[in-house]
């Protein structure tokens, strides 16, 4: 009984060492296909080479499997017609793996690259955006300066003061992502103060601010295109020249609008020269919000007003 037992693992030991060599060949043509072939042949068409590749690596484990019968398991007839029909079925399965293998993972690695090219477009076109602000809004700061210079007024030295933390805002606050809303509703208030400086009774400007205290962010800079466009479109010859501007928080969201007489045949002239404004707050909201913001613009009769809606952080 020991002795036939004996013989019989013996019989099948080749079998084994024949399996084990297979598996290992198999597994080589795997990370051959997916690392080789596919990226150097499959991505380049090359097709013709691909088909001699795959009927010659058929032949050749047809071939080994016969030599390996015939050095290592004599007992046993070797069939050519089986073994290439098997060899044919297990080498479908082994590319058929192998290619979506290394296709799946091209496709994710592609993947990444383009969400990291995205992203890197997004910072560098909000980088722009914001950098289009502070020179436009800098230059009609400065020509306030100047309109109270002309005037000799005393009410330079405290605009210069309020335009020196403006300044100071934009220089290392602004560069942030995204800013306390107090901090930008503190540049807001130095903004319209410096604005009414240089009006005085000329225009009526009311502002109210709301804002729990929560701790929220913003984008810096965000909010000030719409009141430096209300005062630009709502001030010269426009009869009581008024300005309304109101914020407000709820709960995570951020409520403001803005509200402005206008006159046409002025504004035909300022919007020549309107700049960067409202189209590029425009675009910098719905590159940062998208679906979780809402912006109304409505223009009736001599009235210009702005709604904006955001979902703070």
């Amino acid at each position: 009984m020991d002795n036939k037992q004996h013989g019989a693992s013996g019989d099948e030991q080749p079998f084994l060492y024949h399996y084990f060599t297979n598996a290992v060949l198999w597994i080589g043509f795997f990370y051959l296909n997916a690392l080789v072939i596919i990226p150097k042949l499959l991505y380049r068409k090359k097709y013709w080479q691909i088909a001699i590749i795959y009927v010659a690596t058929v032949v050749a484990l047809v071939l080994y499997s016969s030599l390996f019968f015939k050095f290592f398991i004599h007992h046993t007839e070797f069939k050519y017609r089986s073994s290439f029909l098997f060899t044919i079925f297990i080498f479908l399965f082994f590319s058929g793996c192998s290619t979506a293998y290394q296709l799946i993972r091209d496709k994710i690695k592609a993947d990444q690259i383009l969400k990291e090219k995205e992203n890197e477009n997004l910072k560098t076109e909000l980088s722009l955006l914001r950098s289009q602000v502070s020179p436009h809004f800098m230059f009609n700061v400065l020509n306030n300066m100047v309109a109270l210079a002309r005037k000799q007024s005393d009410q330079l030295e405290p605009s210069l003061i309020k335009l020196s933390s403006l300044m100071r805002y934009m220089l290392y606050e602004a560069d942030e992502e995204t800013v306390p809303l107090e901090k930008e509703i503190e540049y807001l208030r130095s903004y319209i103060d410096l604005q009414q400086q240089r009006f005085g009774r000329n225009v009526q400007v009311n502002v109210a601010f709301d804002v729990s205290n929560d701790n929220h962010y913003i984008e810096p800079m965000l909010l000030i295109p719409f009141v430096e466009n209300a005062f630009k479109h709502g001030t010269g010859m426009i009869e009581d020249a008024r300005i309304d501007i109101d914020l407000k928080t709820e709960k995570n969201k951020l409520l403001f609008s803005v509200r402005n007489k206008f006159n046409n045949i002025s504004n035909n002239v300022k919007d020549k020269t309107s700049g960067i404004g409202l189209a590029n707050v425009k675009r910098r909201l719905n590159l940062l919000y998208g679906g979780k913001h809402s912006l109304l613009i409505n223009k009736n009769d001599d009235c210009f007003r702005v709604s904006l809606e955001i979902c703070l952080r």
